[in-house]
């Protein structure tokens, strides 16, 4: 029996391998379901046991955190590709760094002066009600004007066979390491396969990373000395920092490895210390500084902030940037864009409902087994409730939610996320699977690069909406085709 015999295409579902109609293979997946079809379960499954073996011993892991209890797992990896056409990315790629360009500009205008909350473009209570303003950025311009370096946009492919952005993370997006090594996990399963497709390379995205730090060090690219500080081994990412750090040839450091004297950052190093130019830190906003922040911090830096706003080191991400990736701020993404860059978004939003706003209020109280209600400060695919599959009794509940902090939470219609073959190892069968994809682009001063291909996320719940790793997703490579 062939991997293919038992795929059916649900009805009303956009299949991005098998066309719905006839059930044959689309023309850029021929090759790559041929090569697949070759093998039979048996081979198959011993196949994709090597690749998790593989990643077990490499140490490809993340953590999951439930009711105070953190379990390790192997990220799951989907050995059948994803294919983009350089067409269609061209397209993606030119959106991200729109929409990257403007939320930069709109994060140096909240901090300064204010001229879209003046135009009551944004409500300012909007803005100052997120609990991710920094006041302390209040009147600071970073080096290059630069506060998100790295933004993580995540696209779904709706029915209609358009992109959409479903969220933005700009605090500190994660993922970017499995993304090459899912590449260097499919090169080593299946070589062979690679020679048949022109596809675009991402193993230069820790050489760009760092091209980008130096970018918007204060000093020259030979004297800047760049850092990655982690939260330590405990960390869900934790695989990903050392990853790469390790990439790009810097040091990968603790909180307790770095100190603040005479507002400059220094580490900790055998030979004496040494002065940091530029840190990407993997420390939320709150855990980065106990002198400003959390004060029972053991984390972050006793200083950094001073040190940051003496203009003596640079922080990737800046602090603060979280209040451009609130969930109710997404919805006015399109008019920041139009604002700053006096363009049309390349890339649609989803609809989305303010809660904080009545009249959305209304219609998502009134309609809420139709929506996908999220909090707005939140990551990883937690607090989502997906209204068509809660109980009356839950249904209530969600509704007491909303009505006692509007501003906590946002809805969006329930969207038909493309699917995309995926092999479901409990049953020894491919079968059709949601995905999305999250891009990664990195901005720097004068400096700009979008990795090509990113990751895409795979809900191995059959039916479930949810791709995110924490809630039992996996993911596959990403492959950027033609030219």
């Amino acid at each position: 029996m062939g991997i293919f015999d038992k795929y059916t295409v649900p009805n009303k579902c956009l299949d991005e391998v098998f066309d719905a109609a006839t059930n044959n293979v689309k023309i850029p997946y021929e090759t790559v379901a041929k090569v697949f079809e070759t093998m039979n379960v048996e081979q198959f499954d011993k196949l994709h046991n090597l690749i998790k073996l593989s990643f077990f011993n490499q140490g490809i892991t993340y953590q999951v955190y439930s009711e105070n209890i953190s379990q390790e797992h192997i990220f799951p990896f989907d050995p059948f590709p994803r294919l983009i056409t350089s067409e269609e990315w061209d397209t993606i790629e030119k959106g991200v760094i729109q929409r990257s360009r403007a939320l930069n500009m709109f994060l140096k205008d909240v901090y300064n002066d204010r001229k879209i909350l003046k135009d009551k473009i944004i409500p300012e209570e909007m803005i100052l009600s997120s609990p991710h303003y920094c006041k302390q950025m209040i009147g600071f311009r970073p080096k290059g004007d630069i506060y998100c370096h790295i933004n993580g946009t995540d696209l779904i492919k709706h029915n209609d066979g358009n992109n959409y952005v479903l969220e933005d993370n700009l605090r500190s997006p994660s993922g970017v390491s499995y993304v090459l090594n899912n590449r260097e996990a499919l090169k080593r399963a299946l070589s062979d396969l690679f020679h048949h497709y022109s596809i675009q390379p991402v193993r230069d995205y820790p050489e760009e990373l760092l091209m980008m730090m130096q970018s918007v060090s204060h000093k020259s690219q030979a004297e800047s000395l760049c850092v990655l500080l982690t939260p330590g081994m405990y960390n869900s990412a934790y695989f990903e920092h050392m990853f790469l750090a390790q990439q790009m040839g810097i040091e990968l450091v603790e909180g307790r490895d770095l100190f603040v004297k005479n507002d400059k950052v220094y580490m900790q190093t055998t030979t004496g210390a040494k002065q940091v130019d530029v840190i990407y830190r993997r420390i939320d906003d709150d855990y980065l500084d106990p002198d400003v922040f959390k004060k029972d911090s053991m984390l972050g830096v006793k200083g950094i902030m001073r040190a940051y706003l003496s203009g003596n080191v640079t922080l990737v991400n800046a602090p603060g940037t979280g209040v451009a990736d609130d969930k109710a701020i997404y919805h006015y993404v399109p008019q920041i864009i139009k604002y700053y860059l006096g363009e049309e978004p390349i890339l649609n939003n989803v609809h989305t409902y303010i809660c904080s706003d009545e009249k959305d209020m209304k219609y998502v109280l009134e309609h809420l087994a139709e929506l996908v209600v999220k909090p707005v400060d939140m990551s990883g695919g937690y607090g989502i409730s997906i209204g068509n599959t809660l109980s009356k009794e839950e249904l209530s509940e969600l509704k007491d939610k909303i009505k006692a902090n509007p501003r906590q939470w946002i809805a969006q219609p329930i969207l038909s996320l493309s699917m995309h073959s995926t092999y479901i190892e409990s049953e020894k069968v491919f079968e059709p699977r949601h995905v999305d994809l999250r891009t990664y682009a990195l901005i720097g001063d004068k400096y700009e690069h979008v990795l090509k291909g990113g990751l895409t996320r795979v809900a191995l719940k059959k039916g479930s909406l949810i791709v995110n790793s924490s809630q039992g997703g996996g993911s596959k490579d990403t492959w950027v085709i033609g030219k």
